[in-house]
């Protein structure tokens, strides 16, 4: 069965169509997530001052490899999640990004509405 040229235009434009409209999946997983945030654990539950440098390097691999809105809305969650399970200071989770001179786009707190991540 042969098919027209405009048949398999408009086949080849629908299909990509759906590749551009098709939700982006997550690339992070929490296994990343807690790799690169582990050397925080100790500091976040009862530390002083500025966090160690094995600290701040994991949270910038976080904030440079969660580079979609689907990686960083699940990088959110899982840190969200991993806050709950800790018990974080709220006052060290929430300067951590600043003190290590670095940018995240959500709090590290097991309260952060994740779903309103851009």
């Amino acid at each position: 069965m042969a098919y027209s040229t405009r048949t398999i235009l408009f086949m080849a434009a629908a299909i990509g169509l759906v590749f551009l409209v098709a939700p982006a999946a997550a690339a992070i997983t929490c296994s990343d997530v807690t790799r690169y945030l582990r050397p925080c654990d100790s500091y976040l539950r009862s530390g002083t001052g500025m966090p160690p440098a094995a600290c701040c390097s994991g949270a910038s691999s976080l904030a440079r490899t969660a580079t979609s809105k689907a990686d960083r809305q699940a990088a959110c969650t899982c840190v969200k999640n991993a806050a709950k399970r800790i018990n974080v200071k709220p006052e060290l989770a929430k300067s951590l990004p600043r003190n290590c001179g670095i940018s995240l786009p959500f709090e590290i707190s097991p309260a952060v509405d994740c779903t309103k991540i851009t």
